[in-house]
C-alpha cells in the first residue's frame, strides 16, 4: 500500500468513486478491495455446504424417528429405551438404561421393534437396530 499521488508507483483508481476514496484516504486501496471482492461468495453459493455440515437433514430425520419412536413402541420399553442416532447404512443407534432392559429388548422384543419401525420407515430406511448401554 502506498501514498496516493505523483510519487505512486501503485495504478490509479479505475473509477470515480475509486479515485474519491483514494484522494480521501490518501492511499489506493483499489487492489486490495479487489482482491477482497473475488473472494467473496454469495450465500447461494455458501449456504448449500454450511446446510451440509450442520446435517439438519440428518437431524430432522432422527428427530422424526424418536417421534414415531414415542409413538409405535410400548411404553414400558421406551421408558427405558431411545433412538440415539441413525448410521448412513441405516442402522438406527438405540441406547438403554441399564443391562437388564437391555437383555430383555435384545433377547424378546428386537425382532419386533425392528419390523414396526420398517413398517413406519421402510426397510431402505432402518435395516439394524444396535442397541447399547448408556
Amino acid at each position: 500500500m502506498g501514498y496516493f499521488g505523483p510519487q505512486s508507483t501503485q495504478r490509479l483508481p479505475r473509477t470515480a468513486r475509486q479515485m474519491a476514496l483514494a484522494q480521501w484516504r490518501r492511499v489506493d486501496l483499489s487492489d486490495e478491495e479487489e482482491a477482497l471482492r473475488s473472494r467473496a461468495r454469495t450465500p447461494a453459493e455458501v449456504l448449500p455446504r454450511v446446510l451440509s455440515q450442520l446435517r439438519l437433514d440428518q437431524r430432522r430425520e432422527e428427530a422424526e424417528i424418536l417421534k414415531v419412536w414415542q409413538a409405535l413402541i410400548d411404553p414400558e420399553i421406551a421408558a427405558h429405551a431411545r433412538p440415539t442416532g441413525l448410521l448412513r447404512n441405516g442402522t438406527l443407534l438405540v441406547s438403554v438404561d441399564n443391562n437388564v432392559w437391555l437383555a430383555e429388548i435384545v433377547g424378546y422384543r428386537r425382532a419386533e421393534i425392528l419390523r414396526r419401525l420398517q413398517e413406519a420407515f421402510g426397510a431402505r430406511r432402518i435395516r439394524n437396530i444396535s442397541f447399547r448401554v448408556g
